[in-house]
């Protein structure tokens, strides 16, 4: 493998394991507000958590109980958990590291004070008492690193790995942040119809989009039109779909990109045919684990092309 797609392969993971570091923080941010907010007896439970994470098996090996402690440890703290903020930032960290001389030394600087903190409060931040602070923590100090390099590096293949690798692993979580919703609503008391807007709610705020929402959609949320606007919206910078485009984008100037370019249009296809206001939740929930494998499949192709061999 030449330098330059052994640089592009650990760039393109550093961008996904920030993105999946801050993106999980936002989930379990919301979830915790969500849980705080349902009426007793209607709350859909933790380990809704962990199948959107696909983490069930990694979960099984270390934990027997489905409770708010556990699945917040595998989340936040434990090491061996792949999808986990403390495993996502160690290893955005790694590939920083050896990285350094295309990066900004600011980036290497903050990246590293990043994981300082994850190691040195992540198991004490697993309860309520410093889990709120741990967590917006890790989500500012992902922002501040994600918005140095988009400011400071040269518009060059760097670059353009970076962004598919950040926006690939976006488009993955808005994906699961909806699969989050519709799981809950088919596992909650249905005698509590208000449910239904504080989940979709708590919803938007992981993704920072609820006054953009309430600004193109209107003051009511509703699941259909939540939907709709995460997936079809090309203006969000967290819809699947401005995803996809920017993904597009930075694909286009690149050699070799008949293959990957050919599933990234038809997962495009996919998305705008369908239809949020006529799917039922089932539906939905199908949708989404055939999307995913779409991406999935971009991604082995994306490193297959550019890259040997994959990391997980």
């Amino acid at each position: 493998m030449s330098m330059l797609s052994r640089v592009a392969d650990r760039l393109y993971w550093m961008a996904r394991y920030l993105e999946r570091a801050e993106d999980t923080a936002r989930l379990t941010q919301a979830y915790t507000h969500l849980i705080m907010d349902i009426p007793d007896g209607s709350e859909p439970g933790w380990e809704i958590l962990v199948s959107i994470l696909d983490a069930e098996a990694a979960y099984a090996e270390h934990f027997r109980v489905f409770n708010e402690l556990n699945v917040l440890k595998f989340l936040i703290a434990d090491t061996d958990n792949p999808g986990g903020i403390s495993t996502s930032v160690r290893n955005a960290r790694e590939n920083v590291r050896t990285t350094r001389d295309v990066l900004p030394g600011e980036v290497w600087e903050h990246v590293n004070e990043l994981y300082l903190y994850t190691r040195e409060n992540a198991e004490r931040s697993v309860g309520r008492r410093n889990r709120h602070e741990f967590l917006r923590q890790v989500i500012a100090r992902c922002q501040m690193i994600n918005g140095m390099m988009m400011s400071t590096l040269c518009r060059d293949h760097a670059y353009r790995f970076i962004k598919v690798g950040h926006m690939l692993e976006r488009a993955d979580m808005a994906t699961r942040v909806i699969d989050v919703g519709a799981g809950a609503l088919l596992g909650v008391d249905r005698h509590h119809p208000a449910v239904d807007p504080l989940i979709w709610a708590s919803l938007l705020q992981s993704l920072s989009a609820m006054g953009t929402y309430r600004r193109t959609i209107g003051p009511l949320v509703e699941a259909e039109s939540v939907v709709e606007f995460v997936f079809q919206d090309a203006s969000l910078p967290r819809s699947v779909r401005f995803c996809l485009n920017g993904i597009r984008q930075e694909l286009v100037p690149l050699h070799n990109n008949r293959e990957a370019l050919k599933v990234l249009d038809r997962t495009r296809r996919k998305l705008s045919r369908f239809k949020a206001d006529t799917a039922s939740r089932e539906q939905l929930h199908r949708f989404i684990d055939g999307f995913q494998v779409e991406l999935n499949t971009l991604s082995e192709i994306i490193s297959r092309t550019w890259f040997s061999p994959p990391q997980e």
